[in-house]
Parts: structure tokens; C-alpha cells; sequence
């Protein structure tokens, strides 16, 4: 309980002073934007005690849509630590209390899933903001898992490669990289099946006890693969793209659920920040 309430007074102090710097950047249209969200959430990380090991490196090239497995309320956190990125997520999250109010401000691109002739302004949206020189996350299984299964992927938006492409001049491709996120570490203790629930949020799990269970544990490590970055073009199919994204997901992501204490070299740590503090792209 102690630690629950030190978390979420630290979160709540460190979320106001950054505030209006953010809402400076939103306004002025400037590098604010995508440097104040890696800072709230890197501090979120030290406070809540996530650890990030990343394997392999994020690709520098633009724009760049990033395809990335969803296990929980922390992929956020964890994405948003070592990257300056935009989310895509339902549209009834921009409701929720407080959390609706945070994404608003880390810029998400809000989705109607349940109208598909929304479809397609949502992946023009995404496509727009790829122009501005965002990197986009999209999380194409449509909902969370459990963190040991990876869902199949779907195609519709990422669509937005097509408009990114088709409605500018300067560039005639756009890149596309997987990304596997895995919890292998709760309270210090190799996450297994009994504790897959600790920190994977999904189904009818709610919000609030899953919360304070992850605020109370002291420390939560996670696995980030960067998979190899795809370039394509007008001809390239969508479907194409989300089967080769999710095979590469689930390898990377069996692997470090299998391993997690025998990475790669060239591992970093997320007390090492992954990117520059003032890194745009």
C-alpha cells in the first residue's frame, strides 16, 4: 500500500510539472512534443522499478511504422521509455479517467474498431502523422494477450504505408519494423505461467487491482527485441507485411521469454537511455 501511494504521488507530481511543457509543444507544433513524453515515461519506469533490456536497435530511418505485440498497460511505459513515439489505440480510451486525459497528451491516434468505415481515416491519420516525422505504434493483434501467445495480426491500418506513400513526393517508401515486448522478470522472480497474470493485462482482467499490483512490486523487468526493419513500396501488400511482422514478433519473443538472462551482446539497459534525450526521429 505504501508503495502504491509513493508511486502514484510521485507520477502525479512529476505528470504536472512536465504538463505545460507539453502543452506548449502540442501548441507551438515543436520537438516538445516527443522529448516531454520520453521523459515522464522514463521516470515512470525508475519510479515503478521497470527494467528494460532492448536487443538489437531501433531503426533511424523515416518515416517508420513500428508493429509491436500488446501484453499490458506497461507496453506504454516500456515503448515510450526508449522511443519518442505516438500510439494507436481504441477510441474508448480517450474516455477513460485520467489514462484517457494522458493519451490524449502523448498526441494517440484514437481508433473506431467497431465501425469499419473508420477504417480508413484512422490509417490516414497514422499516414499523416508518419509525414510529420512521428514513429508510430501500432499494436495490430487488436487487443492483449497473455504475453506468451502472440495474436494474429491484422492488416487493415496498416493501410497507412499506402497513404504515407501515395500522398507525398519526397518519398517513395516507408519503413516497417517489428517489435516484441516480454515480461520475463515480476519482484525479482522469472515470470512463469503462475505469475503471466501479474503483468499481462487482458480479457476480463481489471484495470485498477492490476495496477496497484504492478505499483506494488517493486520491480518488473521486460524484454524489448527490435526486429530487422523492412523497406516498402507502393506495390507492397498489407497483408504481406502483417504475416512477416508477426513471425518475426513471435520469434523474437519465444526467444526472450526462453532466455532471459542470456541475451545477445550489445544488450542496453534502461538506465543507459536507449536514445538521446533530444533524439526526434
Amino acid at each position: 500500500m505504501i508503495r502504491t501511494l509513493y508511486v502514484t504521488i510521485v507520477m502525479t507530481w512529476v505528470g504536472l510539472l512536465l504538463l505545460p511543457f507539453q502543452v506548449a509543444g502540442i501548441l507551438l507544433d515543436n520537438r516538445l512534443q516527443r522529448i516531454v513524453p520520453i521523459l515522464f515515461h522514463r521516470t515512470a519506469c525508475a519510479v515503478i522499478g521497470v527494467r528494460i533490456t532492448q536487443v538489437g536497435e531501433r531503426t533511424r530511418e523515416t518515416p517508420v511504422l513500428l508493429l509491436s505485440n500488446h501484453v499490458s498497460w506497461l507496453d506504454i511505459i516500456v515503448l515510450g521509455a526508449v522511443a519518442p513515439v505516438v500510439f494507436v489505440a481504441k477510441s474508448e480510451v480517450a474516455n477513460w479517467p485520467v489514462f484517457g486525459w494522458l493519451a490524449k497528451l502523448q498526441r494517440t491516434i484514437f481508433v473506431e474498431r467497431e465501425r469499419r468505415h473508420k477504417t480508413g481515416d484512422a490509417a490516414r491519420a497514422m499516414g499523416d502523422r508518419l509525414l510529420g516525422g512521428d514513429v508510430v505504434v501500432l499494436f495490430p493483434e487488436g487487443t492483449s494477450s497473455d504475453g506468451i501467445r502472440i495474436l494474429p495480426f491484422r492488416s487493415a491500418l496498416i493501410g497507412a504505408v499506402h497513404h504515407t506513400i501515395g500522398d507525398q513526393t519526397h518519398h517513395d517508401r516507408v519503413t516497417v519494423q517489428p517489435v516484441s515486448i516480454a515480461y520475463v522478470g515480476y519482484g525479482g522472480v522469472p515470470v512463469g505461467r503462475a505469475l503471466r497474470d501479474k503483468v499481462a493485462w487482458y480479457g476480463e482482467t481489471e484495470l485498477m487491482p492490476h495496477l496497484k499490483g504492478v505499483f506494488s512490486s517493486g520491480a518488473v523487468d521486460v524484454t524489448v527485441s527490435w526486429g530487422e526493419a523492412a523497406s516498402y513500396g507502393m506495390t507492397a501488400n498489407r497483408k504481406q507485411i502483417a504475416r512477416d511482422a508477426e513471425a518475426a514478433v513471435r520469434r523474437m519473443t519465444a526467444r526472450a521469454l526462453r532466455s532471459p538472462a542470456a541475451q545477445p551482446s550489445g544488450t542496453e539497459e534502461a538506465t543507459a537511455p536507449a536514445v538521446p534525450a533530444f533524439d526526434q526521429t
